[in-house]
């Protein structure tokens, strides 16, 4: 999934201005925004094995496990986009089961009970896993979000997303913090 040099810069560029802007008056809606644009971004440099889509028609998941705080951010974010030619579609659920054909999972806080399990579900699935829960990456997860005074941060465990099949780009490994966790060692 190779994007081209100069709309990969584009598309970072747009997401640390908007990470700029969180700290205004709107910030709790900004924050989403910028969340939500992250998300965008993180699917397009990572791999998936081939099995992952059905065909070539399949979409490029999205889901949303839990309470969704994005509101309108994420759809307005990928609407009209794909990810290696697949249309992108976002799923809501309030349970698991909803979601396993999904490509990617944003873990809600309100699920933070429920991480062990989740992430045991979804174990050597070719599915990226983020979360806003804290720590969620060291527990196992793929990436998760954290504020740093006001602007959007975030982790990332590549060991647990070689082990579930996906690659990350060496790009956005290096905009993110990496992070370890036991189940690496799996």
């Amino acid at each position: 999934m190779a994007m081209p040099l100069k709309k990969s810069i584009t598309c970072w560029l747009c997401i640390l201005m908007l990470a700029m802007q969180t700290g205004s008056a709107r910030a709790q809606s900004r924050e989403y925004q910028v969340k939500a644009a992250f998300l965008f971004n993180f699917a397009q440099f990572v791999d998936w094995p081939a099995v992952t889509f059905a065909d070539t028609n399949s979409p490029f998941c999205i889901g949303i496990l839990g309470n969704d705080p994005f509101g309108q951010a994420l759809d307005e974010t990928v609407q009209g986009e794909t990810i290696d030619n697949h249309k992108i579609i976002i799923k809501r659920s309030q349970t698991l089961d909803d979601l396993k054909d999904c490509q990617m999972i944003f873990v809600s806080q309100s699920e933070k009970g429920h991480i062990t399990k989740i992430l045991s579900d979804l174990d050597s699935k070719p599915i990226l896993t983020v979360s806003e829960i804290e720590g969620f990456a060291q527990h196992g997860g793929g990436i998760d979000f954290y504020l740093a005074g006001t602007k959007v941060r975030f982790e990332i465990n590549p060991g647990v997303a070689h082990s579930d099949g996906l690659k990350i780009s060496a790009q956005l490994l290096s905009l993110g913090k990496i992070v370890q966790s036991a189940r690496e060692d799996k």
